[in-house]
């Protein structure tokens, strides 16, 4: 008959709290890990909320500049647009219809847009006619490229070639004056969208500038 081998006690002993020991590290190493885990993502959390908040209040920012630009900005697209529905009927190239539609198409919104700034910014907003009367301040000569009454009126008087010659000569013009307004709010405005409309007036009106003048033949 075989002998088991006899344990001491003081071995048992050793042997329980080693385990125990063991036992132990590992629910504290645990027990860190969950810590530092959820420590790091309430710091990223954080963090995140952080930079929302940050990005919000730069999108939110305006100054006088981007006031002004949509105030100046809004009759002035009004004007870009009458004249341009002037050439559905009075036009005779199929060219010059076309990027008349093209003005009204792009630069609606545009107003649309600018309008809900100026409302959300307590500002207000001009009147919806090219008469100017509801800024004070601000005239048809206040804003580089805007027509007068007596151009518009000639216009109007217009169709046929001599329409088409006279509607670009002086959209061209009128653009001209719509890239230096939009060339002073991308250097002196903060609001980040009307930047970014600016940036976006420049591009399309400057095409549409080289392709009238070469329908003008100038180019």
């Amino acid at each position: 008959m075989s002998k088991t081998p006899r344990v001491s006690v003081r071995t048992r002993a050793r042997r329980v709290a080693l385990i125990a020991a063991g036992a132990t590290a590992a629910l504290a190493l645990s027990a860190c890990g969950s810590s530092n885990a959820s420590d790091q993502s309430a710091g990223h959390s954080a963090s995140h909320s952080a930079a929302a908040s940050s990005g919000q209040a730069t999108a939110g920012a305006h100054n006088a500049q981007d006031v002004a630009f949509a105030q100046g900005m809004i009759p002035h697209h009004q004007q870009a647009i009458e004249m341009a529905g002037l050439a559905a009927d009075r036009a005779s190239s199929a060219q010059v219809k076309d990027l008349a539609a093209r003005i009204e198409k792009a630069q609606g919104p545009e107003i649309t847009t600018m309008t809900g700034w100026l409302k959300s910014w307590g500002e207000e907003v001009p009147a919806s006619d090219d008469s100017m009367s509801a800024m004070p301040g601000m005239t048809h000569g206040s804003m580089p490229g805007m027509m007068s009454t007596d151009d518009m009126d000639k216009l109007r008087g217009m169709s046929g070639k001599s329409f088409d010659t006279m509607f670009l000569t002086m959209m061209v013009q009128h653009h001209e004056g719509a890239v230096t307004m939009a060339t002073t709010e991308q250097d002196k405005g903060r609001y980040g969208p009307a930047i970014a409309m600016a940036g976006d007036i420049i591009t399309t009106q400057k095409a549409e500038i080289a392709e009238m003048n070469k329908m003008l033949g100038k180019s």
